[in-house]
């Protein structure tokens, strides 16, 4: 019995990895073998030695909890709270909440989160609405500290460190983007709610004419980066990268199937999913920006992480800034590659 094929293009889960229970299941997200080496890598460089834990409580988090724990001890790094925290988007003001804000403001001034933005809603509201200015806040790739907006002129999470798999730029993906508008991709609803916002620009619904206030030239590059970041998002690359894997398969099993059949009789090829398993398990490309994509789970290499830094001085800014790498095969003392003139710290804090 054969299943149809899946591909996630979320953050890499070991669980999944597990090839009797997800046979048919492929992960497009690299492993974080070494995400917490690279973390401890950064407070030994600092010298944080009093470092607090905000973990997602789930399967990973406890398994990055256990990861980091390890390494804490066997580096001396003292840990001053650790709080699991529920993935829940609903209440914000409650008891708990309460409790785990005055612990913020009374431990450590380094603190590491660990999970993604959209599950932490209520972690990231509380942070933002307390202001708790001079805090440094060491986050992991699936966070997105540009996507919330409030009413502070003061960012809490200014100054943010975020370790993000590293990726090279995709061919003309920007120019693309900058050309996408509704006139020539009717079809996307998205974009006639963003140009009527902001280019107060109407369309009529029949056949999506511009009829009035429509600049010619206005695009996505126009947006503010806090409203439309035309950097690929790490989930967007997966997708990418996910899209690109299967055409390759597909390529590979037709030209298989055509080889098979003999010249004298072609028969209709007909697409079964199940057929395309041992090409997607084969499949090592090099997609157009030059990285290997690769489904094994087992052949994953073990992958680099940029060190960016979140700028939201003045508020709105919303760049993530690239001061650093840490790569996993250079030897051990090159691992860790920072520039600290490059940093802009929390209000309020210092190196």
């Amino acid at each position: 019995f054969f299943f149809n094929l899946q591909l996630t293009f979320g953050p890499f889960d070991r669980l999944l990895s597990e090839q009797r229970r997800f046979s048919s299941l492929y992960q497009v997200a690299p492993k974080d073998t070494f995400l917490t080496h690279g973390i401890i890598s950064l407070m030994l460089h600092f010298h944080w030695i009093w470092v607090g834990l905000f973990i997602i409580d789930d399967d990973k988090g406890a398994q990055i909890l256990s990861d980091l724990k390890s390494e804490m001890d066997k580096n001396e790094i003292c840990t001053a709270f650790v709080e699991m925290i529920p993935v829940t988007k609903g209440s914000f003001f409650t008891q708990t909440w309460k409790n785990q804000v005055q612990i913020l403001e009374l431990s450590s001034s380094v603190i590491i989160i660990y999970g993604d933005s959209d599950s932490l809603l209520s972690l990231i509201v509380n942070i933002k609405q307390k202001l708790l200015t001079w805090k440094v806040w060491v986050l992991t790739s699936q966070w997105d500290v540009s996507k919330f907006d409030d009413y502070f002129m003061i960012d809490s999470l200014h100054g943010a460190l975020i370790f993000s798999h590293h990726r090279e730029e995709i061919p003309n993906f920007t120019h693309f983007m900058q050309k996408y508008n509704p006139s020539k991709y009717p079809e996307d609803t998205y974009l006639h709610v963003l140009w009527h916002l902001f280019f107060n620009c109407s369309f009529v619904k029949k056949d999506c004419k511009i009829v009035h206030n429509c600049l010619p030239n206005a695009s996505l590059g126009f947006l503010p980066g806090n409203i439309f970041d035309m950097a690929m998002s790490e989930e967007s690359y997966n997708v990418y990268n996910a899209v690109y894997a299967v055409a390759h398969s597909l390529h590979e099993m037709l030209i298989n199937e055509v080889q098979l059949q003999t010249h004298e009789k072609v028969i209709k090829i007909i697409f079964l999913p199940w057929k395309l398993h041992p090409f997607l398990r084969k499949t090592k490309l090099i997609n157009q920006d030059g990285v290997n994509v690769v489904l094994d789970w087992k052949r994953k290499s073990h992958v680099e992480y940029d060190i960016l830094n979140f700028w939201n001085f003045p508020k709105g800014l919303g760049l993530n800034v690239k001061v650093g790498t840490f790569s996993p095969n250079a030897p051990k003392d090159q691992k860790l590659s920072i520039s600290s003139n490059t940093i802009q710290w929390a209000t309020g804090s210092t190196e």
